[in-house]
């Protein structure tokens, strides 16, 4: 079933992806069906298993069902200094 979802990226995803935040149409059933179409699109560097997943501002599993207006965030992992 196709929902719309707002989907955020940061750190080397954003620069990959070319954008911070999008509203994309999708028919992904979890957050991991959605980033493998959107990795396999976009070329995306990072695979899920080395990221987290928040969706609706709540670290999730990347099973969780997704819902219509859904926000779901991709976030990689941070080296820091």
């Amino acid at each position: 079933m196709s929902k719309t979802v707002t989907i955020e990226y940061f750190a080397l995803l954003r620069e990959a992806r070319g954008c911070a935040r999008e509203k994309r149409e999708t028919d992904a059933a979890t957050p991991r069906v959605l980033y493998g179409d959107l990795r396999a699109r976009f070329r995306l560097p990072i695979s899920a298993e080395a990221m987290r997943v928040a969706v609706n501002g709540a670290f999730a599993s990347w099973d969780v069902p997704l819902h219509d207006n859904d926000t779901v965030a991709f976030i990689p992992p941070v080296a820091g200094g």
